[in-house]
């Protein structure tokens, strides 16, 4: 893997780095050197190395002088099983010309983005699983999937207009649990559950949405708790879900809460639904 200190601005593949969104990374355009099933980039060392175990393939480093010491393990290991990848290093203000902000964590990394899992292989391994409704907010997004993989989730899927979980922020922000926890994008209309929640019913699935409702049970309702297979629906905490979600789902469900208060931050209200529904069965998941 060559190692390349900069000299000049110009280099084509670091456009993967600047310039270009996170829609045009994910169709894979930029440089020829970029995939055609699309790019990432990932930020921090812990990130890197997270999609290093899970098989993802590197394109390029890009890591300042100074941190090229602190970032020597994660560079020998892409040097020892991608040989192919480029490692650029570069002074502060060429990096900070490049990227337009200065990381404060470490090397960034292009990936090449993995391929897409199915949906059937996922649920034919899951007995706990999330679905998560146009959440749109990196930062939860991130932590959603943190609390998932701490907390016995055994898959995550996203609706239509979620997110995308490999961007930057949401990799950084899930400590690389983005790349632990099997996650499918379903595909279709934006209003996906009329025609998922009867999928995974047939195969097993209680739904319970997380809603609040009149008819809403508690998150310690037996139905939930003593379900064999259980599907958990998280939407945007500012509209809530769908009617239709709702109307799909077997049950609504709340977490019961103190002093008026009528609503969590949705990554809060996942992490106490996925410890009182995943975790506390004292299982571990397929996945873990």
């Amino acid at each position: 893997m060559p190692i390349v200190r900069m000299t000049h601005l110009d280099y084509e593949d670091l456009r993967l780095y600047s310039g270009l969104t996170d829609g045009q990374l994910r169709r894979g355009e930029g440089p020829a050197g970029a995939s055609a099933r699309g790019v990432f980039i990932a930020e921090s060392q812990r990130v890197i190395e997270r999609a290093l175990d899970a098989g993802v393939r590197p394109l390029s480093l890009f890591v300042e002088e100074h941190w090229f010491a602190h970032e020597r393990a994660v560079i020998e290991r892409v040097q020892c099983e991608y040989p192919q990848a480029t490692v650029y290093v570069a002074s502060n203000g060429q990096f900070r010309g490049i990227t337009g902000y200065e990381v404060t964590r470490g090397a960034l990394a292009a990936f090449e983005r993995p391929q897409p899992l199915s949906l059937d292989a996922v649920l034919a391994r899951a007995r706990r699983i999330a679905i998560l409704e146009d959440v749109t907010n990196y930062a939860n997004m991130g932590a959603l999937f943190r609390s998932a993989s701490a907390l016995g989730v055994d898959a995550v899927l996203t609706s239509p207009s979620c997110h995308d979980p490999l961007y930057r922020r949401c990799a950084r922000v899930s400590m690389g649990t983005v790349f632990q926890v099997p996650w499918v994008r379903l595909q279709g209309a934006r209003e996906w559950a009329p025609a998922v929640v009867p999928l995974l019913r047939r195969r097993g699935f209680v739904t319970a949405a997380m809603a609040l409702r009149p008819d809403a049970v508690s998150l310690r309702h037996p139905a939930l708790r003593e379900a064999d297979r259980l599907a958990l629906v998280l939407g945007t905490e500012g509209e809530g879900l769908f009617d239709s979600t709702i109307k799909a789902c077997d049950h609504a469900v709340m977490i019961p809460m103190s002093h008026g208060t009528d609503s969590l931050n949705v990554a809060s209200a996942a992490a106490i639904a996925f410890w009182e529904l995943c975790h506390s069965s004292g299982e571990e998941g397929p996945f873990a």
